[in-house]
């Protein structure tokens, strides 16, 4: 599958690659070892378009700002491919600390922000600008009303939300629903071979209310990436290592020693592997990618050409099954009280509050 294997976003006709560039590392504001230069920031940019990518990624506070910048400077001399671009981008993050209105999800942040991304990127509109983080201080209607408003003006073409909890995504989308204001097409959430909770309510719950999932963090923060087993465990040092080795877990490890065997077999790399696995996920739309280099660009991208086997996937679903509270152990007793397979001190029930006899049935 090309990246310019176009699909639509959520329930809308926006579309979209299946593989989202994301511009966390664009500009080295945050110290040596985290992100890309412009110029090598500029480079992974035209490799993505030039691969048919049309879908990028960033955040009002990625590398405190200069990372909508790189992107804005780099496109605002070409009208027609800014145009042809998804420009993505969120709200949220402060970068006035001294501002107590300077970050959140209040109408003067949200304007405020947009208007200054819009100025960082140069260009007139947001294709698609969500919310990052909830904001449990500011009513979800006081937001989602000031976002609709945003569209209505036409600095903003799609709304989307992210890292926000299923029931108050749920309570903004049927709040729009109801009142007529722009929709929420798109949930950005962490989801990976090694985060894979969201698979409990907040990916059941974008399907049935009409959001497309896009996962970031798809190799889990670098922990996927095979750069880390047991057998260099404490070894790899410099840039990111040192963050990323604090977060290692055994599962981690296990996930790894799948990863590499599957990779082995199909003749690729463990990265690869891990991210073929996230975007053969039915409910995902576009799987971000990020690259601080072009090299790692170029082996992230060539995800989209590999096809995991059905023993494959069965055996990376089998070392990652998250313990999920719901539905999975609901239901499955559910239907197992139902089918009369459990009993409950030593007898059968007859009915359950979970799954009631109903009138007329006699067991």
């Amino acid at each position: 599958m090309p990246l310019n294997h176009y699909v639509t976003l959520g329930r809308s006709g926006l579309r979209v690659s299946p593989l989202c560039l994301g511009a966390m590392t664009f500009g080295e504001d945050l110290g040596p070892g985290f992100g890309s230069n412009v110029k090598d920031s500029e480079q992974i940019i035209d490799r993505y378009l030039e691969l048919g990518g049309n879908f990028l990624d960033t955040a009002n506070f990625y590398t405190r700002g200069h990372s909508e910048k790189i992107i804005g400077d780099h496109l605002a001399h070409d009208r027609e491919k800014r145009d042809r671009v998804v420009i993505a981008t969120k709200f949220s993050g402060n970068l006035y600390p001294g501002d107590p209105n300077g970050g959140g999800s209040s109408r003067k942040a949200i304007v405020a922000a947009c208007e200054q991304s819009l100025r960082r990127l140069r260009t007139d509109y947001i294709d698609l600008y969500y919310l990052h983080i909830w904001d449990k201080h500011t009513p979800i209607e006081e937001t989602a009303l000031a976002m609709h408003d945003l569209v209505q003006s036409g600095k903003v073409r799609y709304l989307g939300i992210s890292d926000t909890p299923a029931w108050k995504v749920a309570q903004a989308q049927v709040l729009a629903h109801f009142r007529g204001w722009a929709p929420f097409i798109a949930l950005q959430i962490e989801y990976s071979l090694a985060e894979r909770t969201v698979e409990g309510e907040l990916v059941p719950m974008a399907q049935e209310l009409g959001l497309g999932v896009v996962p970031w963090s798809p190799l889990a923060g670098g922990r996927l990436s095979g750069k880390y087993t047991r057998e260099n465990a404490g070894k790899v040092t410099g840039g990111r290592a040192a963050m990323v080795a604090g977060r290692l877990k055994e599962k981690d490890y296990e996930i790894v020693d799948v990863l590499t065997r599957v990779a082995k077999e199909l003749n690729t790399t463990v990265p690869r592997a891990a991210l073929a696995w996230v975007c053969s996920k039915p409910r995902v739309a576009s799987t971000i990618i990020g690259a601080r280099t072009i090299e790692q660009f170029d082996d992230n991208a060539q995800a989209l050409e590999l096809t995991l086997t059905a023993e494959h996937l069965g055996a990376l679903d089998a070392v990652s099954a998250p313990q999920l509270p719901f539905p999975i152990p609901f239901l499955g007793m559910a239907s197992a009280v139902y089918s009369g397979g459990t009993t409950i001190n030593g007898e059968t029930p007859k009915s359950s509050p979970i799954m009631p006899q109903r009138r007329g049935e006699h067991h």
